[in-house]
Parts: C-alpha cells; structure tokens; sequence
C-alpha cells in the first residue's frame, strides 16, 4: 500500500475537522470553536519553523489570539522530525503532553463485499446520530453539540448507524469526504451497553463500502493509543499506522492568595 505522506494527512484531518474560526499566521493556522474539541481549538503547526527567537516570537501572538477568545493555549503536535525545534521550545515553556493519538491508513476496497441493509447511510447526522455520538464521545452541553455539529458539517460527509434487536441506535460513524480521494473515519462509536456485538466492525465496513462505491483510493481514522478495543478492531480492517500526534496545552497560571 503507497501510503499519503504525513504532511498531506495533516491537511487532510484539517479539512476534514474543519473549526468555524481560522487563521494562518507564519505558517501555523490558529483553530477555534468555543473550546469544543482539542483538534478545533489547537493550533496546527502546518510550518513548524526552526529558529527559536522567530518560534517564540510565533508563540507569543498565538498565545494573544487564543487569550482574545478565552480559550486555553493548545498545539496539535506530530510524530515528525520537523517538530523538534518546536517541542523544545514547548518543553521549556511547561507545555503538557496529552491525548497520544495514532493516525492509521488503508488503501481502498473492503474485504467484506456486498450491502448490509440493516446499516442506515446518510449524508447528514440525523438527531439520533448526534444524541448516541454525544452520549459516548461528547464534552458539554446542547450548545456544545451544535458547535460540534457545524464542526462535522462543515466537511461533506456520510453517517452510518446501526441499530440493536430492539431498534434502538447501537452505533454510529462518520466518513469524512475532503477533496482528493481519501475519506477519513471519525465518530465510530457504541452505546456502553451495546458494546461487544460486532455493531463497529458492521458500521466500518459499511463506511469502506460507501467510499469504495464512490471511488475512494484510501483511508485514515484516529484512535487514541490508550483504546485498546479499537487498537484491535482496525488492523483487522487492514490498517496500519502512518504516524502519530499528541496534544501539548499550556499550564495554567497560578493566581497566588493568602499571605
């Protein structure tokens, strides 16, 4: 399998998890959506930079511009040689490491041929798909879903669910379709209670399906490294992984009181 270079996988979860304000400055494109999600409200270093005294000079007008929005300082920061200056700048700044994410890849077709008529495929969340999505992977409340949900469309995409024996949603997924060929899987999720029942593995394969009918060359998803359940379920779907990323957030300031 020709894997997409790392640097055309950046753009492409870019496009893909697109934030309702944006900016490039230098190189780097400053993300924000009311704080809903890391990935849209984190900066993407899409030019990382090398020479310290111009990274700093970048960090204090980020810092600035998320400041001006109330949102804390965060850098969506990958696996890659190109980002060795910037996280030794981050290190000396106390930037934190968290939410280790792996970046898998497959090419296109599915080893699972036919139609599964018991997936539903939309070409827009329906109001079960938001509640089951939310219920799993959500942070916030009603009006964090509606910006979570200008998230997803803003990038043309198709919505798997499945439900379970008693016609209740059990899962649920998101083919994301950016220009170029290469459809990214986001939101796979499962009611807790639903879980263990191959609901995931119908709602991937239907999605692989979906993008091999229209012509889709390749895929990526992201799935955090502590998952060990879905670490499992995925190479067996035939990817692999191309990279990594973490997120790095400023510490907050300390405000000293008492004596």
């Amino acid at each position: 399998m020709e894997q997409e270079p790392m640097t055309r996988l950046e753009e492409l979860m870019d496009a893909a998890w697109p934030a309702a304000e944006r900016e490039e400055s230098g190189g780097w494109v400053l993300r924000a959506a009311s704080g809903v999600t890391q990935r849209a409200n984190s900066v993407w270093p899409r030019e990382p930079g090398a020479e310290p005294h111009r990274l700093l000079a970048a960090l204090r007008e980020a810092r600035l511009w998320y400041r001006n929005r109330q949102l804390p300082l965060i850098f969506q920061v990958f696996e890659d040689p190109r980002y060795v200056p910037l996280n030794a700048v981050l290190d000396e700044e106390g930037f934190t490491r968290q939410s280790e994410t792996l970046v898998l890849v497959r090419d296109g077709g599915t080893d699972s041929p036919g139609t599964d008529s018991g997936v539903e495929i939309a070409a827009g969340p329906s109001p079960e798909w938001l509640r089951l999505w939310w219920s799993v992977d959500g942070r916030g409340d009603d009006t964090a879903l509606a910006v979570a949900r200008g998230i997803l469309e803003r990038c043309p995409s198709l919505y798997a669910l499945v439900r379970d024996d008693d016609g209740r949603p059990a899962a649920v997924g998101r083919l994301a379709l950016p220009p170029g060929g290469t459809g990214g899987l986001y939101c796979m999720a499962t009611r807790p209670d639903a879980r263990r029942n191959g609901h995931a593995a119908r709602i991937l394969q239907a999605l692989l399906r979906a993008g091999g009918a229209r012509g889709l060359s390749s895929y990526w998803l992201l799935v955090m490294a502590s998952n060990a359940g879905a670490r499992e379920l995925y190479p067996r779907a035939g990817f692999q992984e191309a990279g990594r990323y973490l997120y790095r957030q400023e510490r907050p300031k300390r405000h000293l009181t008492g004596c």
